[in-house]
């Protein structure tokens, strides 16, 4: 099986798309032609997976799309047909394939949002008079879509109420890694992810300033593998601190209208800002820290998802600080693997982070905890063969034809 993935919007080793989804394909001897915006995200294509063929787009940001969609449609139009199935990740791009179907192979749209929802109050870029335009357009995409494409893919259960028919539903899960550092081995708290309004940044700006100011020294550094995985513990609450002290560490790409906060409150030592990494580098920060933050704020687009990120930090065994999502918090409450603050309440994830940071024994029982929920329910390495399937079955390929 050939399959063409194409994305201007992500970056090229975005986590759905490069670590999970190609990644499934390559282990099941799949050829990928990846198209994404390599040059404009400084994204080197010698670090896309072995085999992956790749291809150069520009990237659609903010106001600036039609370049890109254009470059796009052409792309799609010259190489699709030597593929068995195209894989697109952006909404927009269904304009690129639109009136061109009869001449591709089957299309497949994966829906990695409630884009109608977004287009509410999370992209800044969208003039507001423009918004009820936006969405009317959103919704006539998604119906075309489903009426003429091969296939949609879901990546949260509740967007099933937005389509007519059903469609399978592809989380966006983790890979279990194999043998992850036991938390709270470095003193340091992180957020992975896209930084914005509705997703924190003022609140985690507000808590780098107040770890900086107040330090809150680290208990019980230096435990041993056992004590993450569930074997023992990091020490005892009133360990040994060794002078360390929680310091806040950020991954991901600022929106324009808080990147200047963030660079700032980076130069003020406020926070580490590590700019946009791919996602196993990501997980490198995150690895070993005190606790993983998800400050989501209560928007539309939020209410119905899981966070990636909550399930990426308690995979790595790291416990987790969230807002009162349904989502997040029913994942955490149910793992045992962190706290739920309420919403905008820096004073609460600060109050959250000093209890774990005080208490090896809750941090090490949360992290495991955390991380063993994920291995029974919900990573990654289950879904991915059924992934693969699917897109063969679409594709008129055989489950024999593929390994």
């Amino acid at each position: 099986m050939r399959v063409l993935v194409v994305t201007v919007v992500h970056v090229p080793l975005d986590a759905r798309i490069h670590h999970r989804q190609v990644r499934a394909l390559r282990q099941a001897d799949v050829e990928v032609s990846l198209a994404a915006p390599f040059t404009a995200t400084g994204t080197d294509p010698g670090a896309a997976l072995a085999g992956v063929h790749t291809i150069d787009l520009p990237r659609a940001t903010g106001r600036q799309r039609l370049v890109a969609l254009r470059a796009a449609r052409t792309l799609i139009t010259r190489l699709a047909p030597a593929h068995d199935l195209v894989l697109l990740h952006d909404p927009e791009l269904v304009l690129a394939v639109a009136g061109r179907l009869r001449r591709l192979p089957p299309v497949v749209l994966d829906v990695h949002e409630d884009l109608v929802a977004a287009l509410v109050d999370d992209r800044p870029w969208v003039p507001g008079p423009l918004r009820p335009g936006a969405r009317w357009l959103a919704r006539r995409l998604e119906a075309w879509s489903e009426r003429h494409l091969a296939g949609l893919l879901l990546a949260e259960t509740a967007y099933r109420s937005r389509f007519a028919g059903a469609h399978p539903v592809v989380p966006n899960l983790p890979w279990l890694p194999a043998d992850p550092p036991p938390c709270g081995q470095q003193p340091r708290v992180v957020y992975v992810g896209r930084i914005s309004v509705g997703r924190g940044a003022h609140e985690l700006i507000a808590l780098g300033a107040a770890l900086r100011d107040t330090p809150i020294p680290v208990s019980g550094m230096g435990g041993t593998a056992g004590a993450a995985n569930g074997g023992g513990t990091a020490g005892g609450a009133g360990g040994e601190t060794g002078g360390e002290t929680l310091h806040l560490e950020i991954v991901g790409r600022p929106d324009a209208d808080v990147r200047d906060a963030v660079v700032a409150a980076h130069d003020a030592g406020a926070l580490t800002w590590h700019g946009e990494l791919p996602n196993d580098r990501a997980m490198q920060v995150v690895a070993g820290s005190v606790a993983g933050l998800s400050l989501l704020h209560d928007r539309a687009n939020y209410r119905a998802s899981m966070p990636t990120k909550v399930v990426e930090y308690l995979a790595q065994g790291v416990p987790v600080v969230t807002t009162p999502l349904p989502e997040a918090a029913r994942i955490v409450t149910a793992a045992g693997g962190g706290l739920v603050v309420p919403f905008a309440d820096v004073e609460a994830a600060l109050a959250a982070l000093r209890d774990l940071a005080g208490d090896p024994e809750l941090r090490a029982r949360a992290g495991a905890a955390g991380r063993e929920h994920v291995r029974a329910h919900a990573s990654w390495d289950a879904q991915a063969p059924r992934f693969v399937a699917h897109l063969a079955s679409v594709a008129g390929i055989a489950p024999g034809g593929l390994r």
